[in-house]
């Protein structure tokens, strides 16, 4: 009996689309949750990392699929 270890019949296209639909679907939710959350500090804390307040607030407005 053999098996099907043939080179056509491996995947070498990496992650399915699936796969990729729900790292998407991830990396769109942290954004928007990293954004909510930095809309929220105070301008000390902005200070702390380095950003002015118009930067976080340029960030904060920008819609989850844009990176």
């Amino acid at each position: 009996m053999s098996t099907c270890t043939h080179d056509s019949m491996i995947n070498h296209h990496g992650q399915g689309v699936l796969a990729q639909l729900a790292d998407t679907v991830h990396v769109w939710r942290q954004r928007y949750e990293a954004r909510r959350e930095l809309a929220q500090w105070s301008d000390r804390d902005l200070h702390d990392i380095g950003l002015s307040s118009g930067d976080a607030i340029y960030e904060a407005s920008k819609p989850f699929w844009q990176a």
